[in-house]
């Protein structure tokens, strides 16, 4: 049985912190987060967009970039939208929601965008 890695990661080390499961992950490309977009829309799931500051990044509450996409099925146009939130908030970190309306919960949720550290 291999044994399992520590991560690094401390809050005293602004450079070291992961976000969510993909964090500790390279960096998906814009094909990686396509296909990801596709899963969400091929669960049925809305696709929402939030955003904050990296400085708050653990807290609970962040930012909602519009309303959720409900009934979106274009990936395009979430991409569009991830974009544009960027272009609004260039230094701040992005997260990509599929809620699931069945569940009443979040099936997806992952960061696609990561601000700058202060």
């Amino acid at each position: 049985m291999s044994e399992v890695q520590d991560y690094k990661s401390r809050l005293s080390d602004p450079a070291s912190r992961k976000a969510e499961t993909f964090s500790y992950l390279p960096q998906m490309d814009g094909d990686q987060l396509k296909k990801q977009i596709q899963y969400i829309i091929s669960k049925g799931w809305n696709p929402a967009i939030e955003h904050t500051e990296p400085q708050h990044a653990f807290s609970y509450y962040w930012y909602m970039w519009k309303l959720p996409m409900f009934g979106e099925t274009n990936v395009d146009t979430i991409l569009a939208e991830i974009e544009a939130c960027r272009k609004a908030n260039p230094d701040n970190h992005i997260r990509l929601i599929g809620y699931d309306n069945f569940a009443q919960s979040q099936g997806a949720n992952m960061l696609v965008y990561k601000g700058k550290m202060a």
